[in-house]
Formats: structure tokens, sequence, C-alpha cells
């Protein structure tokens, strides 16, 4: 999966080569999925550098590059990378620590590097036919196995039991792993956007908010359901309702040339409009690929528009303290016309 880092942004940069240090984008452009490794980009060859303990595993998953064995870490990767002769080096500026950093521009003394940043947030952002793939594949998984645990939801179910069962259900049927810490926050805790799970027993009259994903061959999928248990009140049916039709908003609004800060404006407006703008904080969406958070942002400061092959998350809520919180979260891939809905849960009020 995956694809080529433009050699224009070379020219762009009149650098020759880029030197990679974040995992993600080590694996779009090269194949290797390792925890950690080094990769240079240059105008002819790839070089990807791994220790001992990844060589057979990056000879076996890479393509279109060569690779060479490092020890001594960024050291290592900097002496390998002198030895080059390259007179301007440009490197992944938000992959790198000002320590290693130091490391590597005391063992290149003799090259130029140059901080590349904004050029590289737009990597991986338009996805290919084979990465909406798997995509729509770790989505699959995620929701069979949430439809699994949802029987599980009785009075007394604890919130952390039922994060276990949906990580271990997710793993069982294919996944590769969670693609975060999966967050399952009930009652007044519902009102927390990013709660971690814990003992507390669910009551009736609970809202209960999942938000959950796995990945498949490296791919995220990321989904947030709010369900209600045992009986709703009318409190919690407005709020649900006013939060569901900011989600449809928002999803109308996707389309080439859209500005991503007017799909944020469909569904924060509809919010505040309803007296509720002061408990939704966080942007509407992020982008979705093999991080769980990548560009683009849809937030109301973003500069960007919506362009085919886009992939990223429609998520409105609304969170009051002491009381509960509604977020709503579907995946969406930008066609030539408008936009697929790709995560399929039904985001009508259920009650369990």
């Amino acid at each position: 999966m995956g694809g080529k880092m433009p050699r224009e942004l070379l020219q762009k940069k009149n650098v020759e080569g880029v030197l990679f240090f974040i995992p993600e984008n080590i694996r779009y452009l090269s194949g290797f999925s390792g925890s950690e490794g080094y990769l240079l980009v240059g105008k002819d060859e790839n070089l990807l550098l791994v220790d001992s303990r990844y060589i057979t595993q990056a000879h076996e998953e890479t393509r279109g590059c060569r690779v060479a064995l490092v020890d001594k870490g960024i050291t290592g990767v900097a002496a390998q990378v002198s030895s080059l002769g390259l007179r301007r080096l440009g490197f992944e500026a938000q992959g790198i620590s000002v320590a290693r950093f130091e490391q590597l521009q005391k063992g290149m003394e003799s090259v130029e590097l140059v901080p590349i940043k904004d050029e590289l947030e737009r990597l991986r952002g338009y996805k290919t036919g084979e990465e909406a793939a798997g995509i729509k594949k770790a989505i699959q998984v995620a929701e069979a196995a949430w439809v699994e645990v949802l029987d599980l939801v009785k009075l007394g179910a604890r919130e952390a039991d039922l994060a276990l069962e949906l990580e271990y259900r997710m793993k069982k049927g294919g996944g590769g792993g969670i693609a975060f810490d999966i967050i399952v926050a009930s009652g007044p805790r519902s009102a927390l956007p990013h709660a971690q799970p814990t003992p507390r027993p669910i009551e009736k009259g609970d809202l209960l908010l999942f938000d959950f994903g796995c990945r498949y061959r490296g791919y995220c999928s990321d989904e947030s359901c709010t369900v209600i248990v045992g009986r709703a009140t009318e409190e919690q049916k407005r709020i649900y309702g006013i939060v569901k039709d900011a989600h449809d908003r928002a999803i109308e609004q996707v389309k080439p040339g859209v500005r991503l800060a007017a799909i944020d404006a469909a569904a924060r407006e509809h919010i505040d409009h309803a007296g509720h703008g002061e408990h939704f904080g966080h942007g509407t969406g992020h982008g979705v690929g093999l991080a769980v958070h990548e560009w683009p942002v849809v937030g109301k400061d973003s500069q960007d528009v919506a362009e085919e092959g886009m992939v990223f998350t429609i998520e409105p809520g609304i969170y009051i303290p002491g009381w509960g919180g509604v977020r709503i979260e579907d995946m969406v891939v930008v066609t030539a016309d408008g936009c697929e809905v790709l995560t399929a849960i039904s985001k009508d009020l259920m009650i369990v």
C-alpha cells in the first residue's frame, strides 16, 4: 500500500534527499512496518536504515529501496548518510526531537540540514483504492466487534470490561490491534471527550459513549457511537437530536472544492444556535489513514478544501459537565461529486 513522494519536492526545497523518521511515513513510502527505522528518499535511490532487529523484516517488506544495517541509532544514521556525499539534506522536522537533531547535526557537519514540515503533512492525505480498501476492512472488523459487545451492555456492566471485550473481539475478528485507546464512558463521564474506561458500573438511564477503532494492514478506523441504557429522557433525546442534525449537516457539505472550515461551520453553527456552542470545543473531524489522526483537519481554522480521495471523520459532540455527553462519528471519503460514508453503523438514537 501507499505511494510515492513527488520528486518535485526535492527540487522545490533544493535538497538532494529527505530523511524520514515517522513510522507511518516510512511505511507509506517503503512498505516497512517496523516500529523503528530511518528512510532516506533521494533523487535516484531510496535507502532504508534499520538495526539488527528489523533487517530480515525490512528485506521482506520493502519495495523500491535499498536496505542497510545501522547501529548506534541516530549517530550511525548520520555517519551512513554523510558517507553519501550529500550537501543539502531535507529532514522530517516533526519526526525528530531537539536532542536527536543535535546528534544528527553533530554527525553531519558537512551537510546543510533543511527542515521540511508543511509539505510532508499532506504526504498521505489522498488515499488510493488499495488504501481505502484497507480502511474499509478495518471498519468492518471494528463494527462487527462493537455489535457483539453491545449485547454485553447490561445494568452493572463496567466500562473497563466493555473496553477490554471490544479490544479482544476486534483482534479476534482479524484486526491488527487497536487504532487508539478505546473510550467507553457512561453517565456523567460521557461528558469527557477522551475519557479513560473505569470500573464504573453502568446504570439505568446512562448515556454510554463508545469511541473505537482497529487497524488492518496498518490502516485505521475511527468511529463513535452513543447509546442510552434502559430508557431515554426527553432532554437526552433533544441533545442527541441536535448532535445528529449537526453531524448530518456537515456530511451534506462534503464534496470537492468545499472549504473544510465550512464543513466544520455546518456542524458548529447548528450546535451554537441550539444553545450549546460552549459545549462543543473540538474540531469536527480529522484525517485517518496509517495514523488515526493525520492531515487534513476539519476545523474552524482550516485553510484547506475537500479534495477527491481525502478520508476524514465527521464527529460533532455536545459535552455538558455533570450531565453527560453525546458524540456521533462517521468516516467519509471525498468522491468526485460528493462523499461516501464508509462507516455503516446507524447513527439513529439507540436505546439498549
